[in-house]
């Protein structure tokens, strides 16, 4: 759960906009959010961009494109790499 005001995708039409585009370059298993929000539509991480659609949009189309099917790398070397620099970040995500 976030701790800063966020925007339901159901509140307004940008962020829905927004939140459908990314989720369309992740990858079929990445569906449905880990921590989602009360209204279910998207997880903590993806609610906190909701005040600015367009960063949302571009941040979470980055990461989608980085975890493309089309990849060499395998789900579990994804996720490695992604528990690694996690780690690296201090990031308890």
């Amino acid at each position: 759960m976030t701790w800063i005001k966020t925007i339901s995708i159901e509140d307004d039409e940008n962020v829905r906009r927004a939140v459908e585009a990314q989720r369309e370059l992740y990858p079929a298993e990445y569906a449905e959010p880990i921590h989602p929000t009360p209204d279910g539509q998207t997880s903590g991480i993806v609610a906190s961009h909701s005040l600015i659609p367009e960063a949302l949009h571009h941040a979470f189309a980055t990461f989608g494109a980085l975890m493309s099917p089309d990849l060499p790398l395998t789900r579990r070397q994804h996720e490695m790499i992604t528990t690694v620099v996690s780690v690296t970040n201090r990031c308890h995500y």
